[in-house]
């Protein structure tokens, strides 16, 4: 693409030839001169100056060090002009790759796939090798199912979503009721709704309801590899990174975060705008919005060790303060 078409498509104040045409995006430390890079931290600056990229996207406070450079494009936020310009950048290599396809086409479905007639997907719609869509299952406007997904019965992707390979929507939810020695199986007779505009990672399983239905809000984006379980409900907006785990009916606010590896407890409420650091245990309900950690910091192992076991200590440790405390106010 050249230049002037990037511009004209997304905005930006464009310094430098605007017929030049780029082939490809980079980081900046790897971009040829052919390529279009970004710089969004100015600590990156000498990156910037020693760069051979044709172009790079950066804020208004690094204008002139880029015009210094060569050719660029200004922009109030460029890391998000960045993330633009990808879209922009599949949208033309979907195009060149005959991908695309409109209502009149009807939904695109790999001869592999496995759709029940009882499903419905919008005729806009893309559905990969080797998915399955069960019975009542529905799928909205310019949604795409990549390779392995598996959509349960009755569940329902709204518009604008991806859900990437081998994820599962809909698998019963882990619920048993015990019987002396053995396990009997609670029916999931509930289902699993998301929203609009969300996308699920690779590996990311998401189980249906007992009785109500597991609810995943418009604009929700989760890395590979989570499990939501049953009757959680993950307010718009928020976003999960990997491995993270969400137990059974808690309920995560609206533009949350939760880092990599990260666990809730099942029944907890996460407010608004709260979020957890990577690794850490959420073990009880958090109203207030804020940035809360519960990581151990790593140590050498023998250290860590003896840590460990005063921090069994604590409790005794604080009777024995309040005690002194109590003898020195007599």
């Amino acid at each position: 693409m050249d230049l002037a078409s990037i511009v004209s498509a997304l905005g930006g104040e464009l310094h430098g030839d605007a017929a030049r045409v780029v082939t490809g995006l980079a980081p900046l430390e790897t971009a040829t001169s052919n390529e279009l890079s970004f710089l969004s931290n100015p600590k990156y600056q000498q990156q910037l100056a020693d760069s051979n990229a044709a172009c790079v996207i950066v804020g208004v406070a690094m204008r002139d060090a880029a015009v210094a450079r060569g050719a660029c494009i200004v922009t109030e936020q460029p890391y998000l002009y960045f993330a633009k310009v990808t879209q922009l950048w599949k949208r033309q290599r979907d195009l060149a790759r005959g991908k695309a396809h409109g209502p009149s086409q009807g939904p695109w479905v790999h001869a592999s796939a496995v759709v029940d007639p009882a499903a419905t997907i919008d005729a806009t719609a893309t559905i990969g090798p080797l998915c399955v869509v069960e019975a009542g299952a529905r799928v909205g406007a310019h949604s795409v199912l990549k390779s392995r997904v598996t959509l349960g019965e009755d569940c329902v992707v709204g518009a604008r979503c991806v859900l990437h390979a081998g994820v599962v929507i809909g698998a019963d939810g882990f619920g048993f009721a015990q019987d002396g020695e053995r396990w009997e199986k609670i029916e999931q007779l509930g289902a699993v709704q998301i929203g609009d505009d969300v996308e699920i990672g690779a590996n990311t399983c998401i189980d249906r309801g007992a009785l109500q239905d597991t609810v995943i809000e418009d604009g929700v984006k989760l890395d590979n590899l989570i499990q939501i379980g049953h009757n959680v409900r993950v307010g718009r907006n928020t976003a999960m990174a990997g491995c993270v785990g969400v137990a059974g009916s808690a309920t995560v606010g609206p533009n949350c975060t939760i880092g990599g590896g990260a666990i809730v407890l099942g029944h907890l409420t996460l407010g608004p705008n709260v979020h957890i650091s990577a690794a850490t245990v959420v073990s009880k309900s958090i109203l207030k919005p804020g940035h809360y950690t519960g990581i151990f910091p790593i140590d050498e192992n023998a250290s860590w060790e003896r840590n460990a076991v005063t921090l069994k200590q604590l409790h005794s440790l604080r009777d024995r303060i309040k005690n002194l405390e109590k003898e020195l106010k007599k």
